[in-house]
């Protein structure tokens, strides 16, 4: 931990956030550590962008994007210049308007915003936190900023302050679930912009499952060709119904590409999930000697759990998944791949030959609190763990790796409550918070369900959300291996992108403040407020669909 982040968490201690109800209102989410108010303000409009010379070429792109924007949407022309010596000018007052330093002192997420009557100086190390930097002046000028209209008689003042700012959590996570409905590349692109705005920086992007495969994998075309396909779908809630309509897509590799590429520039590193060894009933219609009875098998067109899984006593599925798992981690640059692992039924593995020679070669048995067909998963989960440590990749697994032995450097994804993060943690492994009851996004608004869209059912209102907090109940001295707050959007019944809109947001916002904010600087009621004076209006101009407040 570097100096600056010791001296800024004891900051925010000693000083919160500073202002009287005579002061400007600085409406940001996610709520910044430290905000001290100041007199007078800063013209922004046509104001000089400077930037470091000692930044890298990401940053000095993003800050020249964001003089840009300054011109486009104020009217005026914001210069952009790249001056020698920025940081002495800067301190003597000799470079004015806004002012990008490069201070390596701080941590990479990290920032610090001083804005003066003359210059606006922003102090960041390093990509994100620039990119950081700069979101939060633009939830501070009007609106417009956000989208391409010129707003000139917009007041594009902006009130003296220092601001402080860095987050909680390192991890401040986004699921996607495109295998039950696929999404379009702009679709996805248009998802990442959202997550950008609120300073979320990992997409959890699902893959594969039952119900289609949504990547392309050159050694084996058919998983895209036919598994990427299904004959029909559910219709609403009626599990005994097929509408009949054959549906289906995939990412080329290039595609998916394009996303990393564009969520990088975003600040957004993309954690890519092929599930594994169940939820693979597409893959085993495409290739049926995947399985334990050799098929036929078809992607399934119902919302729940298939009971065909790969069958993990055949070295030939190893050899596919290590093959499979070698094109992903070439297509995603990230540390982390996740390999699911969540309701593997284990019926077939009970009554195959291949699978119970494989239990007896390694001496696997069932001890009363997990069965042997359980310490099989927990051997296919280690194999892939293993192998992806030669690529340089890490894995996440869903809370059910925990169920019998878990290989060391793995990270559990807490989904079924908080007690699988609970149990990580206190092992010794990295976990990442995403209970089913604060961080379903699936789950409905509103109780009145007649007023909301179909949808799988619970509860998770904005309220609900803000409530989380992810460190309790962890053991102390383990709060160390929680690396942070997911939200899952699993789309079984969401087909359209306005859905999908509909429920994210603004729900995304409160769950921005959870993996943000430490918890003595959040308020409900001010985020509340923040919403309804603010940030929707940001919704709005972007163009999102979203659930108004009641």
């Amino acid at each position: 931990m570097k100096l600056s982040h010791i001296i800024l968490s004891a900051a925010l201690l000693l000083v919160p956030v500073v202002g009287s109800a005579k002061d400007p209102v600085i409406d940001i989410v996610p709520q910044p550590v430290r905000v001290v108010l100041q007199k007078g303000s800063f013209k922004a409009i046509g104001a000089s962008v400077n930037c470091d010379a000692a930044f890298d070429a990401m940053s000095r792109a993003a800050v020249q994007d964001f003089a840009a924007r300054m011109s486009l949407v104020s009217g005026k022309v914001s210069s952009f210049a790249v001056p020698i010596g920025i940081a002495a000018s800067a301190e003597a007052g000799a470079i004015k308007g806004f002012v990008f330093i490069r201070d390596t002192n701080m941590d990479d997420e990290e920032y610090r915003i001083e804005i003066g009557r003359k210059a606006v100086k922003i102090y960041a190390a390093a990509y994100n936190g620039v990119l950081y930097a700069i979101t939060t002046l633009k939830h501070m000028l009007p609106e417009a900023i956000f989208g391409t209209t010129p707003a000139v008689d917009a007041d594009w003042h902006l009130p003296c302050a220092i601001i402080a700012d860095m987050p909680r959590f390192a991890y401040r996570g986004m699921h996607l679930d495109c295998s039950r409905h696929f999404f379009s590349v702009d679709a996805v692109k248009r998802y990442l912009d959202i997550m950008a705005v609120y300073k979320l920086n990992r997409f959890h992007w699902h893959l594969s499952d039952d119900q289609g495969w949504r990547v392309e994998i050159r050694r084996y075309p058919e998983l895209t060709l036919v598994g990427g396909y299904r004959s029909g779908t559910m219709v609403g809630r009626d599990f005994n119904s097929d509408d009949g309509i054959r549906y289906g897509g995939y990412y080329t590799q290039d595609q998916i590409r394009e996303v990393v590429a564009y969520a990088e520039r975003l600040g957004i590193t993309v954690v890519p999930e092929i599930d594994l060894p169940g939820h693979m009933l597409a893959a085993l219609s495409a290739y049926p000697w995947l399985g334990c009875s050799g098929g036929p098998y078809e992607a399934w067109h119902k919302w729940g759990v298939a009971d065909e899984v790969l069958c993990a006593g055949k070295e030939t599925t190893y050899e596919f998944l290590e093959n499979v798992l070698a094109e992903v981690a070439e297509l995603f640059p990230g540390e982390y791949i996740h390999i699911g692992g969540d309701e593997c039924p284990k019926t077939e593995w009970e009554k195959c030959p291949d699978c119970q020679a494989k239990i007896a070669e390694l001496g696997l048995k069932g001890d009363g609190r997990f069965s042997a067909e359980q310490y099989l998963q927990c051997y296919v989960t280690a194999r892939m763990q293993s192998f992806l440590a030669t690529l340089g990749k890490k894995i996440i697994g869903w809370d059910e790796i925990l169920e019998g032995e878990l290989a060391e450097g793995a990270t559990v994804m807490s989904w079924r409550g908080i007690e699988g993060g609970i149990e990580a943690a206190s092992h010794g492994f990295d976990a990442i918070m995403t209970p089913t009851s604060h961080c379903y996004f699936d789950y409905m608004q509103s109780r009145d369900t007649a007023k909301e869209p179909v949808g799988i059912g619970g509860f998770v209102p904005l309220e609900k959300i803000y409530s989380f907090e992810p460190l309790e109940g962890i053991p102390a001295g383990s709060e160390k291996h929680i690396l942070g707050v997911q939200a899952n959007l699993w789309t079984e019944y969401i087909a359209t992108e306005e859905h999908l809109q509909y429920m994210l947001l603004p729900r995304m916002l409160a769950l921005s403040e959870v993996q943000w904010c430490r918890p003595e600087n959040k308020d409900f009621e001010s985020f509340r407020t923040k919403l309804a004076e603010h940030q929707l209006k940001i919704l709005d101009i972007m163009g999102y669909n979203y659930r108004r407040l009641d």
